[in-house]
């Protein structure tokens, strides 16, 4: 069994690096389907600075349709297996079924990432306080098939955060320990343009309300190319590193992105920054 997460692992701005093994997400489906490729991949985003690794077996985009928890399994498993093998980053699984969480949990995840914060089966919250790991609780509005049909809010900000704090509490009194704990706003799900602007703009509002470390989850997504004109996932990715910036200047502690190299950099130079006076950089 690996051992517990805690959030004081991480360093202060982490960089999760994204690792789809589906043949149909938004960014990348279809490259990392294959576990070896998937596996290298990941290997890949470790030597480029990644703090954390997030497996993911089913795709979430807009109209996304679910799969089995077998499917996801065979998917999942051999990657994580490995990765947690490794050891060199916590590997976390992106997944909203406790049956998958609670095998990946046992190959060596130590973080359970859950697009429905522990809505979509109400056991995957006993299985992560089980296992004493961690948890990521994420915002959408409807789900992934229909998320994108209409959403409306009256204070995105707002509500967003309520749904969060009273999800965050659900997790404790399922036993899962407040610093095991990780918050997500959800860029993109459930959200128009205007959503997630607002939730990035007042991002430092919604850090300082809650008391876990919030992740952002904007990479690629099409509210970039939406305002920069880049169609293609894969073009946003300077627009993503925009954000990454953004966020950890704004209370995040976690950004989830496809590009870890580039935000890694970001990382190294927002810490010198940060110890940087007139007479040097401290140590």
């Amino acid at each position: 069994m690996p051992r517990p997460f805690s959030v004081v692992d991480l360093p202060e701005r982490a960089v999760m690096g994204v690792v789809n093994v589906t043949p149909d997400s938004f960014s990348d489906g279809g490259r990392f389907l294959d576990p070896e490729r998937a596996i290298a991949h990941a290997r890949d985003l470790v030597a480029a600075g990644a703090d954390l690794l997030d497996i993911g077996g089913e795709s979430t985009r807009p109209g996304a349709e679910p799969v089995t928890a077998a499917e996801e399994l065979e998917r999942v498993l051999p990657v994580v297996e490995a990765l947690a093998t490794d050891g060199r980053v916590p590997v976390s699984v992106d997944t909203s079924k406790a049956d998958v969480a609670a095998a990946a949990l046992r190959a060596g995840a130590r973080v359970v990432n859950d697009v429905t914060a522990g809505r979509g089966d109400p056991e995957l919250l006993e299985v992560v306080a089980a296992a004493d790991a961690g948890l990521v609780v994420m915002h959408m509005q409807g789900e992934p098939r229909t998320m994108q049909h209409h959403p409306h809010y009256d204070d995105v900000v707002g509500e967003v955060g309520a749904f969060l704090a009273a999800r965050l509490d659900v997790a404790r009194a399922a036993g899962i320990r407040d610093d095991a704990l990780l918050a997500d706003p959800g860029i993109g799900f459930g959200k128009t343009v205007a959503h997630n602007l607002e939730l990035l703009a007042r991002l430092d509002s919604t850090a300082r309300a809650l008391s876990v470390p919030v992740v952002i989850g904007a990479s690629r997504k099409g509210f970039l190319g939406r305002i920069t004109g880049a169609t293609e996932p894969a073009d946003r990715d300077d627009a993503t590193l925009a954000t990454s910036v953004w966020s950890f200047t704004n209370g995040a502690r976690v950004v989830r992105v496809h590009d870890v190299a580039s935000s890694a950099r970001v990382v190294r130079l927002l810490d010198v920054m940060a110890r940087a006076t007139q007479d040097g950089v401290a140590a």
